[in-house]
């Protein structure tokens, strides 16, 4: 499976935003940073505000700051405000046929289950486990910020991992 560039710079939006916090990050900061188009971002940022992961302030002065704290921001949140859909194949062949298959074929349950699975690990890690070297990340992005972020411990098979 394969992210869109929508998923792809909205993560990007939102690790540059908790590396810079608590200042205010710009649309032409991150499109500077990452080499992205000023205008993909633009919506990017706008509905990341508008599902209350940004926190938008317009005109001069004005940026955005993250609206949650790194901890609570799921990537696969992120992942899924991204995707137009969570089914990795349409049985569709156009509007109005379906495939010839689709009354015995498996592939579609398969591939559903493995998208579940696919978010499910997504849905266990934070923005917050991007970020376990902040300083080293502003350092190769050429950025700054003071926010200290906290790393989340995960439990699999009885031990403990810091991520």
């Amino acid at each position: 499976m394969q992210l869109s560039a929508y998923s792809d710079y909205a993560i990007r939006v939102l690790m540059q935003t908790a590396l810079r916090s608590p200042e205010r990050t710009t649309v032409a900061e991150v499109a500077e940073t990452f080499g992205i188009s000023r205008h993909h971002l633009v919506k990017v940022v706008h509905d990341l505000g508008r599902a209350g992961y940004l926190a938008t302030q317009r005109g001069i002065g004005g940026g955005f700051t993250l609206a949650r704290s790194p901890e609570a921001i799921r990537l696969g949140d992120i992942v899924r405000l991204g995707e137009e859909s969570d089914t990795v194949i349409d049985c569709r062949e156009d509007r109005n046929h379906f495939c010839r298959l689709l009354p015995a074929c498996q592939l579609k349950g398969v591939l559903d289950e493995a998208a579940g699975a696919f978010f499910a690990v997504l849905d266990d890690y934070t923005l917050a486990d991007l970020l376990r070297q902040p300083s080293r990340m502003r350092t190769v992005l050429g950025i700054c910020g003071t926010q200290t972020i906290t790393p989340s411990r995960r439990r699999y098979s009885g031990a403990e991992f810091e991520i």
